[in-house]
């Protein structure tokens, strides 16, 4: 990616350390339960990310290679990771079962804001899940309990003004025409594009990413 020097700016987002499991509700919507991580999810999760069309958009562009690293990564949003991260698993209010999961794996990741990310399982795909699992997740996002923070940020994602609103963003790979469709329903806008090194394995030369971000100031408008 082609670097610009980040900008420093004060905004509000949520308080750090984010709210401990113990702490967090379980959000309702009309056909999801989207719950805290769970050591019981290691089977849910690991038929999810061994379906290769779902990890395809992953860093690493594979499936895992056993339990043992479908643990590992359940271990990244447990306590005492909690106080960092704020994942979810994606669930059918019907049934219970695991169909995805989504959220933010860390706070300031790619442009310095909040970066949210998800997957659903290939047979769920088509049917709205996606859609419903960002607008729960985001309203959700926006009650935390919230300080005044100064940080550093892509200068793409501000419009100048050191004093700005604060915002969640993702990036997706150009050819995910599918998440590119969930993020423009919710409300997110395009900002930024570029090229940089396909880290998937098994991938070669440059990959187009596209950068999106939401403002909780269009909530006002």
């Amino acid at each position: 990616m082609s670097e610009q020097p980040k900008v420093k700016v004060r905004t509000r987002l949520p308080t750090r350390p984010l709210p401990p499991f113990a702490e967090r509700k379980v959000i309702r919507t009309e056909r999801l339960i989207l719950r805290p991580f769970s050591e019981d999810d290691l089977d849910g999760l690991y038929a999810l990310r061994t379906q290769a069309e779902v990890m395809n958009f992953t860093l690493t562009g594979r499936i895992d290679a056993d339990k043992e690293e479908t643990r590992a990564f359940i271990a990244r949003f447990l306590p005492p990771n909690d106080s960092e991260t704020y994942n979810v698993m994606i669930c059918l209010a019907s049934t219970g079962e695991i169909i995805g999961n989504g959220g933010m794996p860390r706070m300031d990741q790619t442009f310095g804001w909040p970066e949210i990310g998800y997957m659903i399982k290939r047979e769920h795909w088509g049917q709205g899940y996606a859609t419903e699992f960002l607008r729960g997740f985001v309203d959700n996002w926006w009650t935390l309990p919230r300080s005044e923070v100064e940080l550093e940020v892509d200068p793409r994602s501000v419009d100048g003004s050191r004093n700005v609103p604060d915002m969640l963003t993702a990036v997706i790979d150009d050819d995910n025409r599918g998440s590119r469709r969930v993020l423009e329903k919710t409300g997110f806008r395009e900002f930024k594009q570029w090229f940089e090194a396909d880290s998937r394995e098994g991938h070669s030369g440059n990959v187009s990413l596209v950068g999106f971000k939401l403002s909780s100031a269009e909530l006002k408008r």
